[in-house]
């Protein structure tokens, strides 16, 4: 069976790398036919509150997990003890129903949101709004750990479970279930727009835009070269990886995420410590910076844009994407994951982007105007030394520490890339599988597609197609969020049941 699989990859890649080398000469007519098609549907889910530079959006995301919150008594402050125990395994039962453990869900889901956000993004961030961008970044992260605890608790209780095992999980699944059973409208029909927008979202900003970013961080190291000899590789260690499904990519996760997140946050904590005298100086920057904006265009506010934007996009809480990895868990108390998923914000957001924020404040990178104190801007930017923005400034602050880093960056981006790529593929998967039906034969032409799109994503630079896909990730969040506010009582009902029977000692600890 897997000779013919690896033919057809073989077949599909070989032609995708013959159009791949022309694609670079058809960019331009795609791009613009591309974006008059789909430009409104992009204007509409980035569109601004009028008079402001504020997505609604990302207002959208950040009311949300306010108000989950709230709902749930601050669940990630009194839970967090219980979350650390529940991923070392303390209350895992092997013979419960699900495909992984708790921590490999998590390192998939996570394997999902960091990324090029956490290392580009958040130096957009940072150099648009300032180092008070972070403060509004960490506050963002730790409300966004109740949106994880709300979605991922309804994906293990609505998953589908097989006889073979396997299970089906996320949103698609806890919106037409969790509406039938509340007697509720529509479920089927924003399940199905769920699905679509998730698809769309896994092929363009989990797939095409990581495999780009990852050619044009190895090209600038080794020098200029083709894009598709990078898709195809990449397409095939992805292939290898998500053919055996998500046994096989949590395997990867669980040892590819903490490896990347452990060295990008000791790369960041040596130039840190080399740097110790700045740090006090660096947190001053953030927390007045948060309040005044010193300087930077939009002041306080543009310090709060920013830093809120920066953590929706990262982490993702609320778009309903780490629920389907969760769904795969071995647990019989859907409680239980909800408790270990809103550990994600906390890594991705609270730490690694923290870690990335302030290298670049102690770095000196930033321009700051020797008479007032105030960080120098033009065009809206804060001004770097050398013009850097975006990864180039992450990189450009690193070097400070040690010439060489840029190379461990650079390692870090692509495992970055990579690990996105075969969680974003698992994502994909289960919305393609939602609406085609289960089975072998459909699954395999979701991930010979899928690895399609890594080579043409490495080989062109197809704008438009990039912002769409985004657009799509974020619309998963309209369609998500809107049913997390009508199925949050049920997730209240089964908080309170597990409490209760955690208090009796009925539900025990499975220690070694």
């Amino acid at each position: 069976m897997k000779t013919p699989i690896l033919a057809t990859l073989a077949l599909a890649l070989c032609s995708t790398a013959a159009l791949a080398q022309d694609a670079k000469s058809i960019d331009q007519t795609v791009n613009e036919a591309f974006a008059a098609v789909t430009g409104p549907f992009v204007s509409l889910i980035f569109a601004p509150f009028p008079g402001t530079s504020f997505p609604w959006i990302v207002m959208w995301l950040v009311v949300a997990a306010t108000i989950f919150t709230v709902y749930f008594g601050f669940i990630q402050l009194r839970g967090f003890v219980h979350s650390i125990k529940l991923v070392k395994g303390d209350y895992s039962d092997p013979d419960d129903a699900g495909e992984v453990s708790h921590f490999q869900a998590l390192a998939t889901a996570l394997s999902g949101t960091v990324g090029l956000g956490n290392i580009a993004g958040v130096a957009v961030a940072v150099g648009i709004g300032g180092p008070g961008a972070t403060f509004w970044m960490i506050m963002a992260g730790l409300l966004g750990m109740a949106s994880k605890f709300t979605e991922c608790t309804l994906g293990v209780k609505y998953r589908n479970e097989y006889p073979d095992g396997t299970v089906s999980g996320g949103p698609m699944y806890y919106i037409s279930k969790g509406f039938a059973e509340k007697g509720v409208p529509g479920g089927k029909f924003m399940a199905v727009l769920f699905s679509i927008f998730c698809i769309l979202g896994a092929l363009g900003g989990g797939n095409m835009f990581q495999a780009n970013q990852a050619h044009a961080q190895i090209s600038g190291i080794v020098g200029d070269y083709p894009g598709w000899i990078t898709g195809i590789i990449f397409a095939g260690v992805v292939f290898a990886v998500i053919v055996g499904g998500i046994k096989s990519i949590a395997k990867v996760t669980e040892k590819v995420v903490p490896f990347m997140g452990i060295m990008y946050v000791a790369v960041a904590l040596i130039i840190l410590l080399v740097n110790f005298d700045q740090i006090g100086w660096a947190f001053g920057q953030i927390f007045e910076g948060a309040f005044t904006g010193l300087g930077v265009a939009g002041g306080m506010v543009g310090a709060l844009i920013q830093g809120f934007k920066r953590a929706a996009f990262s982490n993702e809480a609320g778009v309903g994407s780490a629920a389907i990895a969760h769904s795969a868990v071995k647990t019989k108390e859907p409680i239980t994951e909800g408790y270990v998923s809103l550990l994600e914000p906390f890594i991705d957001t609270v730490v690694i982007c923290t870690m990335t924020a302030l290298v670049i404040t102690i770095s000196g990178q930033l321009m700051i105007n020797p008479e007032t104190g105030l960080y120098m801007v033009e065009n809206g930017t804060i001004m770097t030394v050398d013009g850097n923005s975006g990864v180039a400034l992450t990189s450009a602050a690193f070097a400070t520490g040690f010439s060489w880093f840029p190379y461990i960056l650079a390692i870090a981006v692509i495992l970055f890339a990579f690990s996105t790529m075969i969680s974003w593929s698992y994502y994909g998967l289960k919305a393609w599988t939602y609406l085609f039906g289960e089975g072998e034969t459909k699954e395999l032409v979701f991930k010979i597609i899928f690895c399609v799109f890594v080579v043409i994503g490495a080989a062109a630079s197809l704008g438009p197609v990039i912002d769409f896909s985004d657009a799509a990730i974020f619309a998963m969040a309209v369609v998500n969020i809107a049913a997390l506010y009508v199925l949050m009582p049920i997730v209240k009902a089964e908080l309170a049941s597990y409490l209760a029977r955690l208090a009796s000692g009925e539900i025990k600890e499975h220690k070694g």
